[in-house]
């Protein structure tokens, strides 16, 4: 089992400091500033008490939504919410193999419970996006990518384990050169605790705090300016490797367990 989340997030970590209104006044703020789509990611973010409610904030703000989830499990409600024609989803595979699925996430299940759920929104005509996260070690990660087109999933490529975050060694400091090369070229992400990082991969990479100043004064600020200029650009006007690929939730595999979504 291998722990491979982008972020340093798990079961016991809560929310973070960020309140239902912080959220609410970036959305707004983003919108503002001529954002087009915000991103829900984790951990998980639909164990968020607000997240519902949040995703119709930003909806009603003008905003595309994309939900990164391991689709672990779905509240009937959410399947509601994804129903929405400016809302996509996006999750994490990882083999064809139900055994070999689960020893990387480290549940029971999990690659079961997550093909049903890749198959119900295929059903649903929800717009989903796969990432099959190699970890290397022949992986059947081909074999992933031919079942997913199989089911009828459309949006389906293949992405190396980044060491960032959890993913990282616990002694290894990140390294900008794990990042695509376009990170905070457009985007930013506001992490938990409020604070501004450049892209939900480079979480170490952040400044400034929405809960204490604006999203556009962070963004405007000589440290944002210096921070995004320490990252090497990407010299190829090309896809942008690795596509920040969603976060599954199994952030520490044998540990405490995985998030789910509540039952619905």
């Amino acid at each position: 089992m291998t722990a491979h989340c982008y972020a340093q997030a798990g079961p016991t970590c809560g929310h973070g400091s960020m309140t239902a209104a912080d959220w609410r006044r970036v959305i707004d703020e983003a919108a503002a500033l001529g954002t087009r789509t915000v991103q829900f990611i984790g951990g998980e973010p639909t164990l968020h008490p607000d997240f519902a409610a949040l995703v119709g904030h930003a909806l009603d703000a003008g905003l595309r939504v994309r939900v990164y989830s391991n689709l672990y499990r779905v509240r009937t409600a959410h399947w509601t919410l994804y129903a929405h024609p400016h809302v996509s989803l996006a999750t994490s595979y990882y083999s064809d193999d139900p055994d070999e699925h689960d020893a990387i996430t480290g549940r029971a299940g999990s690659h079961d419970a997550t093909r049903t759920n890749i198959l119900e929104a295929v059903r649903r005509g929800v717009p989903l996006k796969v990432a099959i996260v190699d970890q290397g070690d022949g992986q059947r990660t081909e074999q992933a990518r031919a079942e997913l087109l199989g089911l009828g999933a459309q949006d389906v490529h293949i992405s190396r384990v980044r060491a960032v975050g959890n993913a990282a060694a616990s002694s290894a400091v990140p390294s900008t050169a794990e990042l695509c090369g376009r990170c905070a070229d457009g985007k930013a992400a506001i992490l938990p605790d409020g604070r501004v990082a450049v892209c939900e991969i480079g979480r170490f990479l952040s400044t400034g705090n929405v809960r204490t100043a604006p999203l556009a004064a962070v963004l405007a600020s000589p440290q944002w300016a210096r921070l995004t200029a320490s990252i090497p650009r990407a010299r190829s006007t090309g896809v942008c490797e690795p596509d920040c690929s969603p976060n599954d939730d199994t952030c520490q595999p044998g540990a405490n367990g995985t998030c789910d979504p509540a039952d619905g």
